[in-house]
This record gives C-alpha cells, structure tokens and sequence, in this order.
C-alpha cells in the first residue's frame, strides 16, 4: 500500500511531522513502513512553461523551435516530443535544474539552434512509465490552461510529497485505504480525523425505473449497490486527482475511470463503471457462470470461466467478473453519457478462487479476497456519484438500486482488564484502556469491571479477546512493556529411547568408516519398488518436477546406487555411505502416505587400503556382513541375529541374505547383480536396508555385565563333510542347540572344496569353547557334551568328521 502523506493531510492534520518521523510512530505501533519514497528526488529549477510558437527545426525532421514563456522571460528550447504543439502549457527545466538520477540541465545546440532547458515528459520527472495517462506515454505532458507560467511545477504535480510504503499483513485490510490509514495514524497521533463530506443533488427521475436488479447468487453477493448518473461528459480527470492516484500506484484514464479508483483508495471499497447504454437491456443479473462461458475483461483477454465463478450480466452474457474486472463489452468510453456505479460486497473465498483460476489479480480482487467495510458498500457509492456529478457533470438520478442481505451487526467482544494484564505482563488502567480504544474509534463501554467492545466492521480482524489486547498494547508501546524472565519449573530435555538408539546407530555407522547421504524421497515410477524390502500401493504426485522426481520410493537403496554411480564417475572409486530416511508404503486411515524410517548402506571399492603395511582388501559380502553384525551387537542383539539365504531382484542369486531378527525378516544383504552394476557403471557393489523402526523398536535385555572367568576353557575343533547346500549357519545353530550350558563359543574357522573332499561335498570346519564361571571341567564333561554335538550334527545335516 502506498500512502501519499499529503492526500492523508486531507482527512488527519500531520501537519509538523517529519516523514520520517511519521514512518516511525507507525512502524512502532504495528504496521511496518518499508520505504520512504521523496517524489521530488531532489529536482529543482522545474517550472511550468508557455509555449507561445512552435516551428520545425531547419535542420531535422523530428525536432522542433519553441519560444516558451517562463515567466521571466521567453527562451528558446529545441524539443523533439512529437505532441508539442502551440498555446500549451508544459513543463520546463531550466538551465541548471536537477532531474532525477542527478541528470544536470544545461544550454546546448542541436542542430545548430540554441536550447535553453527542456521540455519534460512525466517519466522525466522520475514517474514510472506504466503510471503515465496512455495519452502522453509517448510524448511530454500538457498541464492545464490555468497553470501560470513561471511557477513551481512541482507542487502542481504533486511532486512535493512524500509516500511511504506500508508491509500491510494479511489480516490488516483496513489500511488498504487512506481512510483506514487516517484511523490509523489518528489512533497514533491522538487526533481526530475528518471523513468526505457526502452532499449532491438528484434529478426527480429515479433510478430503478431505468434499471433492474436480480441477485440469483445470493450466498457469495448478498449486497449489490448501483447507482445511475445521466449526461456525463468523459474527460480527463484534473490534475489533483491524476496526481493522487498516480502517487497510489495507479495510472489515470479518464475522469469517471479515475473516481471509481479514487473511491477504491480512499475507502478501501472496489467500484465498476458500466456504459449503460452498452449494457443493451437496462438489467443486471448477477449468478454464476455456466460451464465453459465466456468473457473478454478491459485487458482484452478472452477467459473461459467455471461453473462456481460469479459474473455480472446484462441477463443474457456476461458484463463482468465480479469482484475481478469489469468486461470490455460494457466498458465506459469517450461517448459514454449514462453510467451505472456498481458497489458490491462479494464474498472473499468465490473472488480468490476466480482470480486464481483465471490467472488476473487487481486491486478490486486483492481487496475483496480479505473481505471490505459491509457499512461502506453504499457509502462508497454515493462518494463516487458525488465526485461524478462534480468532475464529470453528471445527473444522479434519485435513490439506489439495491439488493441486501449482508450482515452488518459489528463483532462484540468482552474482555476484562486483569486479563489483557496478565496477557501483557503489565498494569495498564481500565481508564487508560478505554482511551486507547477510544483514540483506535472503537465503541467500547465499561460494565461490571469489563469492557465490552463493539468492533467497528472496518476492523474485519478484531475477532477475538486476544485481537483487544493487541490493539491496546500496540498503541500503548511494545517498548513499554516490561522485560521480565518467566517463571516456570525447569524441565530437563532428553532423548526418548528411539532417538538415542537412532544416534548409536549414526556414532556406529560413522565410527565404522562410512559418510551418511541424504537423498531425495522422490523417485521415478520405475525406480519406486526397487529393492523394497515391503512393497505397497505407490503415491505419486499430482505436479511432479519431473518424471524422475514423481513418486514417494519405498527403498532407500536406488538413490544411494545412483550417489555412488555419481562419485565413481567423479575419481571416487571407494565409496562407503549410510542413509538413514523414510520410505513410503501406501496410505494411512487418514488419507496421508504411511512413513517407515529405514536404514541402507552401499559401499563399492576398497575397504583398506595401507599401502605402507602392504594391506587391501575390496569391499566384500563379509565386510558389509560384519558392519551389520558390529550394529546389531552394538544394539544388543548380536544372539538374535540370524542371515538366510535369499533370491531377491536385482541382487547375486548367490551373495543375498535376509537379515532376521528373532527370526522376522528385517532387512536383506548382498551383492549387486552383475546386470545391474554395469548398467550403473559400478565395480563389485554391496548393498544392506533393514526396518530401522522395527530393529529400534525391538525389546532389548538389561545390559548385565561378567566377571573374567577365573577358570580355564577347553576348546574342541571339528573339521565336518557336509553337502554342499548345507550352510554354516544351519551348522552352527545345530552345535549351539545341542551344546548345552557348557558350550560358550563357537566360531567358524575354514571353508574348503577341492582334493580329497568328495565331489558335491564340502569341509567345514568350527572352533568350540567349552567352560564353566563356576569350577574346572574335567575331560569327561567335555568329551560328553561334545559328544552330543557330533551326534546332534550327524543326525540332523548329516554331517560327517573329516579325517
């Protein structure tokens, strides 16, 4: 909102208040000043000029001699604006003046002639082009007959003014108008303001004999004003009203065009001027469009509306959209003489969901969208028939055509004293707080102790007790209010039991050599079940970036694969990476996708590589086997893991386990397939993902520590035939079962095929530690649990001791 201190002059006396001194008493009491905008710019020596001959340069097709009084003296000054002509008034630079940017007129010949100034175009003059009347877009700017040469152009421009731009927050559409920022800064100044007075006369012929209403969407129009003026004569607005406007943003058209934007500034309330011969049928029909309608608006575009979209019409087409733009079709022109002034309270939600849809915010929308004053709808139309009758020569005819419906009861609020206190820390007085509200306008009443407060309906977000509190602390002055600590009980904060096992499992990983990733959520439909450990109904985006980035994945393991294809590609030929991250299965009972934290790992390369020890080793199956085994006995549960061989897509039919806690698939682990590493560009590549939340989730026993055993062990080691399908695991859980209490070891020690192993056989071979905490074993207990293991092998893996 920009807000031209002397057009706020009119309505509140700021008289002796620096700008900036104003744009600070502002910004303290809760509306923020973005800028402070000089529309000077430090010009001097402008002056308004009379152009008493105009004649062609000799020397140059496109320039022209004009002899130009300026009050002094007439001088001669060559200008090159193509609608310079004799007898008008223009404004001049002198030698000497200053224009915006610092530029320095001078004396100058051109083309042989002698110029002494220039003759300025708006733009010159530092004023935006799209603010500039389309007439003198082109060409320099023709002030009116009155101005008397020699005098200071600025003022009679209005370049002698400062605006300041106001940060407006959503919820503050009263300061969308000058009106609203009088209140405003009346509040703040403790002066009373002065409102338009409103007196015309009307013609004996009234208005609804000349025009019909009919309101069919009464939901989102429950208040439709109009109001007709016969005999206008369209001209250009004066200059005042060009120069306010033009201060506000907003650029001049002609004199009725240019009220109905006045009144849209000055009381925040949108207007429309309908030709009302244009119209065609002395009817106005405000409902909904039909599916497909069209409707071409002032910027001469043709939209294609909806069903829900809310239209004005003559009865038979659309003449506008309401709350958006006017229609060309209806739009007043040169020959208007009769217009119809349409004051209208639509509803927010239906004018931000057409101008979203047809792609057209204006100020009329930007307004509507945040909802306007309901008790200024034919207020506002009667200012602009005023302005009409005396700026244009209009007849207003008598009375108005109206449809209402609209609720106008102001919003009654009841708040006590002690609890905008205790809210605010503070002790203001309910005398004091009755003069804030008083200064604000706000009707307020004393009861019992209370105050009891009818928010004015220009104040739409005064709601609520806490909305008071706000208005009186703000113009009490948040400096006022006391810096205190609060006083509460101090709470420690700590990890619950999932995020302090999520940091072991970040320390571990990290501790172990590998860099965690972060990769996206999104992936492509193909990619999305890639490697899912569960697979479910995917989620895809409505509006995807891209085909890449479409749908939520449900495996960690493809971004990790394509973060390594990245660095590979890049030298990095050993790349370790951990990625702990949600993946997506189908939806939840509350229609939002069902999130399952999950851990990966990838890993390619060399694991070690000390050149100086003469050590390497690649990254292997039993490296990233032994990275997950290190985790879960981190975890405590090293005794309730277990791997099983696995078939799974995109892995080595022979290098791919499940992971299994407590004997429930969590996870898998393995190599890529072949296939799929060349497709990446990778070497030998290792892959793991299990159900983080399922592991962190899992019961763990309380750690209970033992002491060093006072008393020896004994170990036994076994060489066993067995076939080969047979596996280590199923091996070793057979010796752990059968071992009894006395068995505290088992490791596996040496694999071997080859000589003197028979064909389709292969030797295994276990280390076996037996010892009792409490005394030495004899011979015999050994031999018998020992015993018991062989049998227990032989009979069940049919497992046979080499010799």
């Amino acid at each position: 909102m920009l807000v031209s201190t002397k057009w706020l002059s009119k309505y509140v006396n700021i008289n002796g208040i620096a700008p900036a001194d104003l744009a600070e008493r502002i910004t303290r009491a809760g509306i923020e000043v973005d800028s402070i905008i000089d529309r000077s710019q430090g010009m001097t020596n402008v002056v308004v000029g009379h152009v008493k001959e105009c004649v062609k340069h000799p020397e140059a097709d496109k320039l022209n001699i004009c002899q130009v009084d300026v009050g002094e003296e007439t001088t001669q000054i060559i200008c090159g604006a193509p609608n310079v002509a004799q007898g008008q008034k223009v404004i001049v630079a002198r030698p000497g003046a200053v224009l915006p940017g610092g530029v320095k007129i001078k004396k100058a010949k051109l083309r042989g002639e002698e110029s002494n100034g220039m003759i300025c175009s708006l733009q010159e003059l530092g004023i935006e082009g799209k603010l500039v009347p389309k007439s003198y877009a082109e060409g320099i700017y023709v002030l009116p007959e009155d101005a008397l040469p020699g005098e200071d152009a600025l003022p009679l421009l209005g370049l002698d003014d400062t605006v300041l731009e106001f940060d407006l927050t959503p919820n503050r559409s009263d300061a969308l108008s000058m009106l609203g920022v009088a209140y405003e800064v009346g509040a703040i100044l403790s002066q009373g303001i002065a409102l338009p007075e409103i007196n015309y006369d009307q013609a004996s012929e009234k208005a609804e004999d000349l025009l019909k209403l009919h309101v069919e969407a009464t939901q989102d129009n429950p208040m439709y004003v109009a109001k007709v003026v016969k005999n206008v004569t369209i001209a250009e607005s004066p200059l005042w009203l060009q120069n306010y406007l033009m201060a506000a943003g907003v650029r001049p058209h002609n004199n009725v065009v240019d009220i109905t934007n006045f009144v849209l500034m000055e009381y925040g309330q949108p207007l429309h001027a309908f030709d009302y011969d244009r119209l065609g049928t002395g009817e106005i029909v405000v409902r909904h469009a039909t599916e497909g309608e069209k409707i071409v608006t002032l910027d001469d575009a043709e939209r294609t509306l909806r069903s829900h979209n809310l239209v004005i019409t003559n009865g038979t087409e659309p003449v506008a959209l309401a709350g958006v733009m006017g229609g060309a079709n209806s739009e007043v022109h040169d020959g208007t003489t009769t217009v119809v002034i349409e004051s209208a309270y639509f509803a927010p939600a239906s004018v931000r969901q057409t101008s979203k849809e047809v792609g057209l915010r204006s100020d009329a929308s930007a307004r509507f969208e945040k909802g306007v004053d309901p008790n200024r709808v034919q207020e506002a139309a009667e200012r602009a028939a005023q302005l009409i009758v005396e700026l244009a020569g209009g007849e207003v005819l008598a009375g108005s055509v109206i449809f209402d419906e609209l609720e106008k009861t102001p919003e009654r609020i009841v708040v006590s004293p002690d609890y905008i206190n205790s809210r605010l820390g503070m002790k203001i007085s309910m005398d004091e707080m009755m003069t804030i509200l008083k200064r604000l306008q706000i009707p307020t009443d004393a009861v019992n102790g209370q105050l009891v407060i009818d928010a004015p309906t220009r104040r739409q977000d005064l709601k609520i007790k806490e909305d008071i509190i706000e208005e009186i602390a703000r113009m009490h002055g948040y400096d006022e209010i006391p810096k205190t600590l609060p006083v509460t009980e101090s709470v420690p904060g700590g990890l619950t039991s999932y995020q302090a096992k999520r940091r072991v499992v970040r320390n571990f990983l990290e501790g172990a050599g590998l860099f965690q990733a972060i990769t996206y959520s999104l992936t492509s439909k193909e990619q999305s079940q890639a490697f899912a450990l569960e697979t479910a109904e995917t989620t895809n985006l409505l509006m995807p970036m891209s085909e890449e980035r479409s749908t939520l994945r449900q495996s960690l393991i493809p971004h990790l694969l394509e973060a390594l294809t990245y660095n590979v590609a890049r030298r990095m030929d050993s790349v370790a990476l951990y990625e702990t991250g949600s993946v997506f299965l189908g939806m939840e009972e509350d229609g939002l996708p069902k999130e399952v934290e999950h851990l990966a790992v990838a890993m390619t390369g060399q694991w070690v590589d000390h050149a100086w020890q003469g050590e390497s080793k690649n990254v292997d199956f039993f490296v990233l086997k032994g990275i997950v085994e290190g985790l879960m006995s981190r975890l405590g549960f090293s005794d309730r893991l277990t791997f099983e061989k696995a078939a799974i897509a995109g892995m080595h039919p022979g290098r791919t386990a499940d992971i299994l806690l407590d004997g429930n698939r969590v996870g898998l682990i393995g190599q890529l397939h072949p296939a799929e590493m060349k497709k990446r560009d990778l070497k030998e590549t290792y892959v793991m993902e299990m159900n983080l939340a399922d592991v962190l989730k899992a019961d763990t026993a309380e750690l209970i520590y033992k002491p060093v055993p006072r008393f020896p062990s004994m170990t036994r080691d076994i060489a066993l035939v067995v076939s080969k399908e047979t596996t280590a695991g199923k091996l070793e859980h057979i010796i752990r079962d059968a071992g009894g209490k006395l068995l505290k070891g088992v490791k596996l020690f040496d694999l071997y095929e080859g000589t003197n192993v028979e064909e389709g056989k292969k030797s295994i071979a276990f280390s076996l530690t037996y010892f009792d905490p409490e005394r030495t074993l004899t011979d015999e207990e050994v031999v018998k649990a020992h015993d018991k293991v062989l049998t227990a092998l032989t009979t069940e893996a049919d497992a046979q001791l080499r010799g």
